[in-house]
């Protein structure tokens, strides 16, 4: 870090005006965007869906819990997991105290795995997360929407070889590569309204950003992401970092 460039404030404050006006552009090319995401058509769901929750059985409308807006979360815990994704769980600890303002915006946020849920709460439990995380393990849900794979697919994934990334991270789920990649993250959106369920828009990959609070931060610090290329598996459970028994607030 020490062998950066180095100005003077009149430099940096020049040089600043014009991150700005750039800065300044995107925010208005993600308006821009934002506008053509809602005006995408909705596809009615005309499929039954049934998910293991809490509170017992509930359909797709029910997880709307009383508003119009539904954001799902496809969290990468599959049957043969025994412990989440540590990506996902990034996300899930990003998404985890924003769900009362969603709330309050006429949106429902949910988390859905293919894993049992008994799995699921415990690990939840771990966690100290609050979010309603439903299990979709009797249910075509995560297979009709691209977030479950059977293990021949999988197996398909890897035919170049296991990435050192994959390797590393399926173990740190308790699974074997093919067993990890059986799962996939995603955000799905769904709207409701006089009784039908309309899909409204999906993502996945490198769309699923948003959710990760911490981006934008590291984006604006000296090394930025710092992640390496390719991209390093740093990320950890927020129990495994360092020091997380000392700083931990939960």
């Amino acid at each position: 870090m020490t062998d950066h460039r180095t100005g003077t404030r009149e430099e940096w404050q020049a040089a600043r005006d014009e991150l700005l006006a750039m800065e300044k552009e995107l925010t208005r090319r993600n308006d821009a965007l934002a506008e053509k995401r809602r005006a995408l058509p909705w596809v009615p769901i005309e499929k039954e869906y049934t998910f293991a929750t809490k509170d017992g059985p509930r359909s797709l409308a029910q997880l709307f819990d009383g508003r119009s807006q539904l954001l799902i979360y496809h969290f990468m815990f599959g049957p043969p997991y025994e412990a989440g994704c540590p990506v996902c769980s990034s996300i899930a600890d990003s998404v985890d105290g924003v769900t009362a303002h969603l709330n309050s915006r006429d949106v429902t946020m949910v988390f859905a795995s293919a894993a049992p849920l008994e799995k699921l709460q415990a690990y939840q439990r771990r966690m100290g997360w609050g979010f309603n995380w439903v299990s979709t393990h009797d249910s075509d849900f995560n297979v009709d929407f691209g977030h479950s794979y059977t293990d021949d697919q999988a197996r398909s994934f890897l035919e170049a070889g296991v990435p050192p990334v994959i390797a590393e991270v399926s173990a740190m789920c308790g699974t074997d590569p093919v067993g990890y990649l059986t799962q996939a993250p995603g955000l799905t959106a769904f709207a409701l309204g006089n009784g039908v369920v309309h899909q409204t828009y999906a993502t996945t990959a490198r769309g699923l950003e948003p959710l990760m609070g911490y981006y934008g931060l590291l984006d604006r610090t000296p090394l930025g992401r710092h992640e390496g290329d390719p991209p390093e598996m740093w990320f950890r459970r927020h129990d495994e970092y360092a020091g997380a028994a000392r700083s931990s607030s939960r």
